[in-house]
């Protein structure tokens, strides 16, 4: 049942996130973009964390909405605009990888150091 809600939650945000997000941003600008992550990242957030429909335990890596947000836009780029866009953003998304891979390394000799 985590697992279920879990999705749920995810799904939520990332569809929420894709079809209002850009909406705002393009009308408003940037601070359609701002009013926008006030509007949805909060709520959502609040939804998935706080109410509990992500299960984040104790001891276990945390996974937050982006994971979903992305995957929710890669697959509705990939089904609205064609899966070749998708293959042309690959290096760019290996990039990312390797930049979030690096970080939590980082992250974690730091909190090593500081004896947490």
């Amino acid at each position: 049942m985590k697992m279920l809600r879990a999705i749920l939650g995810y799904m939520i945000a990332g569809m929420i996130v894709m079809s209002v997000w850009g909406a705002f941003s393009g009308s408003y600008g940037i601070i359609g973009g701002y009013f926008a992550a006030f509007i949805i990242i909060g709520p959502m957030w609040y939804m998935n964390h706080y109410v509990g429909l992500i299960p984040n335990e104790d001891g276990n890596a945390f996974i937050d909405m982006a994971v979903g947000i992305a995957i929710c836009g890669i697959v509705r780029d990939g089904m609205l605009k064609g899966w070749d866009t998708v293959i042309d953003s690959l290096p760019t998304l290996a990039l990312v990888t390797i930049g979030a891979i690096l970080a939590g390394i980082i992250a974690a000799k730091i909190e090593e150091n500081m004896g947490m």
